[in-house]
């Protein structure tokens, strides 16, 4: 098939073996960048921790000097690259996706990748989804862009870049899908359905080549647990709702408070306050994984997983506050699973026998989850995905619901991905109508039986109109005017003569969707815009009228 053919093919809004094939390339591309990220990450930790992620065993002064010389070598990286390119992390992604197809700036992902593994490595508290997200959408996005594909196809594209991002950093497959589905994308729809899960499938299968089967829980033992627990877990799911609402709001504080003050003076800010905790609590450095191999070896110390815990809360909140790039889904993870550990100490007066620490550090983990990023489902999945065990899912959907709903309507809480887009002015909701032309490419639709006829002159004009079938679109090109429709005014015609009306053109590329030709045509509510190739603007290809646009719709539109 050509390039052109294939063009063609993916313009349309269904599911095809070209897309899906597609979907998995852009998820191979994306878990090659995180494959190398993560390597990136365990090589340099292996030259000075003896195991990833455990600073607990660094001299006291490392520990405070590794975050400081980390931040500041951010900020330099930052400052060479422009600042401006210093918007990073799931909630750019997002607002990429809405607004601008997924089309992802090269220089922001260069700064992600730096300055996500040199903030892992030092011992920031972030997680490295945020990177894996955004490189795993550039990756897709450099890839509809060299095969010059429809920007409907390019979006999806970037849902399966990020999909097998997710996949390739956790080993979830399952759950990036959701994630994708419930946070980034908002809606589920088959055609893009598919490829996103081929996406993710190749993530997962391309990690598990390089760094084994193991999952991130593994280490956590789930017990099941009886009925009654669950009285018990609604309590807990009420309390985890609450803690994820202060969550967020103090994050946003941080970051309302901290925005005036300029990135470099932030970013050393971050790195004294990193060094300051790691030297009080070095439990608290890291993605997460450290705090969560100390809650199940020592569940029954109360004292030392709230003193982590209130350590581990502080230091994510100010590293992702003031600007340190990564994510904050490993973060919340392992305040979830600490959370969760504590929790059990008064479950395990309701059944004895049975050990609960590790069940309810799982729980915990759910519950912050889905209430912190307003992602029920996505959560859901990674809990059974993470801890492979089925004896998890009812009292996980109990949790889950309850911290869900406690932070939604008891607190007014929000998506925290959202909170970030809102206070930075990046525009991320899309009118249905706009979201549904998104899907179909304008080839899709446009009208390929059309006459060009490059003069300005009448006689030529009218000539031509009468030449050819009322049904067939006459192009005219002129110096002065550009393109224009001709066709004759069917309300001024006369037996004497047909006067002729024009209606000037916009020109939009092969790439472009219904929804910018939406754009253009919405305010008059009529008129048409010419299609030409991506590749040479002066050669038309169609035409695109707004009664289709209107048609699709009004008729089409629960297609789409």
């Amino acid at each position: 098939m050509s390039l052109d053919n294939l063009r063609r093919r993916l313009a349309k809004p269904k599911t095809s073996i070209q897309l899906c094939l597609l979907g998995i390339g852009a998820g191979l591309i994306a878990a090659v960048l995180i494959i190398l990220f993560r390597l990136t990450i365990l090589l340099v930790q292996g030259m000075f921790l003896d195991s990833p992620d455990d600073f607990t065993t660094l001299p006291e002064h490392q520990r405070v000097l590794l975050p400081v010389g980390a931040a500041l070598l951010i900020a330099l990286f930052a400052s060479l690259t422009g600042f401006k390119h210093y918007r990073l992390g799931i909630p750019f992604v997002i607002y990429r996706i809405k607004q601008h197809y997924g089309q992802m700036p090269i220089w922001n992902s260069v700064n992600q990748f730096f300055g996500g593994a040199v903030a892992l490595i030092s011992g920031f508290s972030v997680g490295r989804e945020g990177p894996s997200v955004h490189m795993g959408a550039t990756g897709a996005s450099i890839l509809a862009e060299r095969l010059h594909l429809p920007m409907n196809a390019a979006r999806t594209l970037a849902g399966c870049g990020v999909a097998a991002g997710i996949a390739a950093s956790f080993n979830t497959p399952l759950a990036a899908v959701i994630f994708v589905m419930e946070v980034v994308l908002r809606e589920y729809k088959i055609h893009i359905f598919v490829p996103i899960m081929l996406a993710a499938v190749t993530g997962a299968l391309a990690t598990q080549y390089v760094f084994g089967h193991d999952l991130e829980l593994s280490l956590i033992s789930v017990s099941t647990l009886s009925f009654w627990h669950y009285p018990f877990l609604i309590l807990c799911g009420f309390v985890l709702g609450a803690i994820a609402f202060a969550f967020n709001q103090n994050l946003m504080m941080i970051i309302k408070t901290f925005k005036p003050i300029s990135m470099f003076p932030r970013l050393m800010l971050a790195g004294l306050l990193a060094g300051l905790i790691g030297y009080l609590v070095p439990e608290a450095m890291g993605s997460g994984m450290s705090a969560i191999t100390i809650a199940v070896e020592t569940p029954g110390e109360l004292q030392l997983l709230t003193t982590i815990l209130i350590a581990k809360l502080l230091a994510t909140i100010f590293a992702i506050g003031l600007g340190i790039p990564g994510g904050i889904i490993g973060p919340v993870i392992g305040l979830g699973v600490l959370i969760g550990t504590l929790m059990a100490y008064f479950a395990q007066f309701i059944s004895p026998e049975v050990s609960v620490a590790g069940t309810y550090g799982v729980l915990g983990m759910a519950g912050l989850l889905a209430a912190t990023l307003h992602a029920p489902l996505a959560a859901l999945t990674a809990v059974m995905e993470l801890t492979s065990s089925p004896q998890i899912v009812v009292p996980a959907m109990i949790v889950i619901s309850c911290a869900y709903v406690t932070a939604l309507q008891v607190f007014g809480n929000r998506s925290i991905f959202l909170q970030q887009l809102d206070f930075q002015g990046l525009p991320y909701q899309v009118s249905p109508a706009k979201e549904a032309l998104q899907k179909v490419g304008i080839m899709e639709e446009m009208e390929e039986g059309f006459k060009l006829l490059y003069s300005d002159d009448k006689e030529q004009i009218r000539e031509t109109l009468s030449a050819i079938d009322s049904q067939t679109p006459l192009i005219v090109y002129d110096e002065e005017h550009g393109y224009r429709l001709a066709e004759y005014d069917l309300s001024l015609i006369s037996e004497q003569s047909m006067t002729i009306t024009y209606i000037e053109l916009q020109g939009l590329s092969t790439q472009a969707t219904l929804a910018d030709a939406f754009d253009i045509l919405k305010d008059k509510r009529s008129g048409a815009v010419y299609v030409y190739n991506q590749k040479d603007n002066k050669q038309i290809m169609g035409l695109l009228r707004w009664d289709q646009i209107r048609h699709i719709l009004t008729m089409r539109n629960s297609l789409l």
